[in-house]
């Protein structure tokens, strides 16, 4: 048989309630957030720009493109130099937040990350552009 549409009003207390979750969630975020700031916790890292090649280069080594990685992230990678691109391979398992880091640095120096399976890996051209 049919099922019985909620009416306007309902809908509209509906969202109300809504509403009055959504506000909570967000006050309980922002007291978090500035809970986290008084403890000190580490701040976002910043993204490192790639250093400016000298005028007689024009191509990126591995050495140029392991700069923008912290140390520790740095240790968690593979390096290499290939025709076209520096190509970067976990060598172990980085878990989302570290692949997440791992790939906005990649993006920030011009590269990617190319998903193939076991194969998969990330990508920064050597040619500067």
């Amino acid at each position: 048989m049919g099922e019985k549409k909620p009416s306007a009003e309902e809908l509209a207390q509906r969202i109300d309630q809504l509403l009055v979750v959504l506000k909570d969630i967000s006050e309980d975020l922002a007291e978090i957030t500035k809970q986290l700031k008084t403890a000190g916790a580490p701040t976002p890292m910043p993204t490192p720009a790639i250093p400016p090649p000298t005028p007689a280069e024009r191509m990126r080594t591995v050495a140029d493109v392991r700069t923008i990685f912290p140390k520790e992230l740095e240790n968690m990678l593979f390096f290499e130099e290939t025709g076209k691109y520096i190509i970067i391979k976990p060598r172990q398992y980085l878990g989302s937040e570290n692949f997440a880091k791992i790939a906005s640095l990649v993006r920030s120096a011009g590269g990617e990350y190319i998903s193939a399976g076991k194969e998969s890996h990330f990508r920064v051209p050597r040619e500067l552009r």
